[in-house]
């Protein structure tokens, strides 16, 4: 087991979260992404999405860039 195994697995469910919110949001701008409302959400979903991809770095980093490592 690996020293930073713990921060690991919560990183893993932080990426979880931002990844399932990205979808609702990108669900939220399907309905009618020519609203005001769907625009909101799309910028939205591009912000969870460069945070879960900074958390997947943060994941790789500590699983010695192997950021599906157990």
């Amino acid at each position: 087991m690996g020293e930073y195994d713990a921060i690991v697995e919560r990183l893993r469910a932080i990426e979880e979260e931002l990844r399932d919110r990205a979808l609702d949001r990108l669900r939220d701008a399907a309905g009618d992404p020519d609203s005001d409302a769907a625009k909101d959400a799309q910028r939205e979903e591009r912000r969870l999405l460069q945070a879960r991809r900074a958390i997947a770095r943060a994941i790789g980093a500590l699983s010695d860039g192997d950021p599906d490592a157990d």
